[in-house]
């Protein structure tokens, strides 16, 4: 019974780490999107760090990604940026990849 248990732990724990991960991946993704999009709006280096963190503060609003694709079309299109859903999906995709990338060279 005990292996059981132990196997179950194990399981539980494994999950715990994964979900923290996916967790960090997806808000470093968000942070880097947030600053490829503040380069297209053509901001300062200060509000393209505080436009980055709105970005990562959106993702909160509801589950999936609906939600920092709304923010980020609704802002590049106010400010005239010419891009569009396919186009932030797209960079949604490769900044995933990146962050990814990023992480597991910051874990070792």
């Amino acid at each position: 019974m005990t292996t059981f248990k132990d196997r179950e732990k194990g399981f539980e724990t494994k999950f715990a780490h994964d979900q923290e991960m996916a967790f960090k991946i997806t808000a470093r993704r968000n942070r880097l999107i947030g600053q490829w999009a503040a380069g297209l709006m053509g901001l300062t280096p200060e509000e393209t760090d505080a436009y980055a963190k709105a970005v990562i503060q959106a993702d909160f609003e509801e589950a999936g990604d609906e939600d920092v694709i709304r923010k980020l079309i609704g802002d590049l299109t106010a400010a005239g940026a010419d891009t569009d859903d396919a186009q932030i999906r797209a960079m949604l995709d490769e900044k995933t990849i990146e962050a990814r990338r990023q992480l597991m060279e910051a874990l070792g």
